[in-house]
């Protein structure tokens, strides 16, 4: 072969690598075989970038020489910025900075409040810790947001996507937290409100017999007041709700204490009255359920105490909820402690029933009142009123002739993080069966799909005894049957080759 020819397919062999480089970067595309669509970007977050009318820049502070498992984030949160970028038309402008090049970059980061975290490392066969730095700043305009600690999965693409939307919606609409009827503070459901802030003004709002609710609220959120409300109260949350506003409410009328063995119905603060006017009806029975959370009880063995974990059907595991109601979209789990159930009938024919959350098969009811015993051992038996519906969804003409939307969910705690030394983290689905429903009242669901986007929660389904018993015994003895049988068939080879030997010598 000529030399000439040689270097013309070689620069054409070039060319086309240039090419294709070249069209790969214009028109960015991946595939996605997840479960959970992780790498595909859901279509709240195509509207917002489409939407977008000034440049965004996102800077993210990541270190450079990161062990694999957080490499992986930051290569992940690269290939994410770059699809932002595209889908933006170039509103999304980024850039990566390594602070652990300077002091200056390190004070940089951290004034923008993205601190290191200690990651352990092996260099030269030697474990080392790495100040690791995975935050980004998010600007637009004077605004800023910031992600303090980068999380892999879906959660990426939520958290840059929620603090976009932050930046970019100017004129928030307002929730109100109602007061003023011994309601916990609107803090004491941080991981909600914090939710919430990014597309809504949260507020707290005490109902006052001289003024009417503001019509600006887009949304009323009612959780476990413990006071007696006036019929006034009442009245003026149906001329708001007829005036076509909305009302989350999240309320049980049996206690919920943990530390005490008896539970009870609680005094009547006349919700329960109000609700059963529009066809709502909170019982008196608890729910208990075969799925269920787990409480730690100290037993004494051999001398020492240890902590037992104990299953609590008092404590249900809700994982059944409505296919097509917004509200529910991509829940898996939702811890509703001492909960009651609820039923409704139909006030009139234009008002839609919803029920968005059930119980498992393996549930029942217990009548207030009713003793916890611990040591219970709970028997199939136990566990007859199937799927009872926890959290409903109405629509219609609910007080007046204006058509209003409510949710109600028969647990005053799920949503709670508690106040002072008291606050906790809750379960994510807790927050988001409360976010997600505070958006769909407000009208304004862009958020939900992407919220609850991603595989999170994958419990093993329960096996009955006798096939647990099948199994077992069958992983016992199905390798020495099938050894006997491998043997069998071996020597009954041999003995035919030996046959055949035999007559051939003859």
């Amino acid at each position: 072969m000529k030399k000439s020819t040689v270097i013309t397919q070689l620069i054409i062999f070039v060319g086309i690598i240039v090419v294709v480089n070249l069209i790969a970067n214009k028109a960015y595309f991946r595939l996605d075989f997840t479960e959970d669509q992780r790498y595909t970007l859901s279509e709240p977050t195509k509207d917002l970038l489409g939407d977008l009318d000034d440049a965004v820049t996102v800077t993210a502070y990541f270190t450079e020489d990161l062990p694999p498992q957080l490499l992986k984030i930051k290569n992940d949160f690269q290939d994410l910025l770059v699809e932002y970028e595209t889908r933006s038309d170039g509103n999304v402008v980024y850039k990566f900075i390594n602070p652990n090049e300077s002091d200056e970059l390190e004070r940089e980061a951290q004034q923008k409040g993205i601190n290191p975290v200690m990651v352990n490392v092996n260099k030269k066969d030697q474990a080392q810790q790495l100040r690791a730095y995975l935050g980004v700043n998010i600007e637009k305009g004077e605004n800023r947001e910031v992600i303090p600690l980068v999380q892999p999965g879906a959660g990426m693409e939520y958290a840059l996507t929620r603090s976009i939307k932050k930046l970019a919606t100017t004129d928030k609409p307002s929730v109100a937290f109602i007061q003023g009827h011994g309601e916990p503070s609107v803090q004491a459901s941080m991981q909600v409100v914090q939710e919430l802030s990014a597309l809504y003004n949260v507020e707290p709002y005490t109902i006052t017999d001289t003024a009417e609710i503001p019509s600006y609220y887009k949304s009323l959120v009612w959780i476990a007041p413990k006071d007696t409300i006036p019929a006034s109260h009442f009245n003026k949350i149906d001329r708001f709700l007829d005036n076509g506003g909305s009302l989350f409410v999240a309320y049980n009328n049996l206690s919920e204490d943990l530390n005490s063995q008896y539970l009870q119905a609680k005094h009547q603060i006349g919700m329960i009255d109000w609700l059963a006017k529009k066809g709502i009806n909170l019982t008196q029975n608890y729910v208990i359920d075969a799925s269920c959370a787990n409480v730690t009880v100290q037993q004494r063995q051999g001398g020492f105490t240890m902590n037992i974990p104990m299953s609590l059907p008092y404590l249900p595991i809700i994982s059944s909820f409505s296919e097509d109601h917004p509200v529910t979209q991509g829940l898996e789990s939702v811890i509703m402690p001492f909960t009651c159930n609820i039923t409704y009938d139909p006030i009139d024919s234009a008002t839609q029933y919803t029920p968005l959350a059930f119980t498992s098969d393996m549930s029942g009811l217990s009548p207030a009142p009713a003793f916890i015993n611990i040591q219970k051992n709970w028997q199939e038996s136990d566990f007859t009123n199937p799927n009872q519906v926890t959290a409903l969804a109405v629509e219609g003409p609910l007080a007046g002739t204006g058509n209003a939307k409510m949710v109600v969910v028969a647990n005053g705690s799920f949503a709670l993080n508690g106040e002072g030394q008291q606050m906790q983290q809750i379960n994510e689905d807790n927050a988001n069966l409360a976010t997600n429903a505070i958006d769909w009242l407000s009208d304004d669901t862009g958020l939900i799909a992407l919220r609850t986007k991603g595989v999170t929660n994958r419990p093993l389904d329960n096996v009955e005894d006798g096939k647990k018993a099948l199994l077992k015994w069958g992983n016992v003895f199905a390798p020495i049957l099938m050894a006997l049988l491998l043997g069998l068939i071996r020597r009954q080879r041999y003995m035919r080759k030996r046959q055949k030997w035999i007559q051939g010598s003859i």
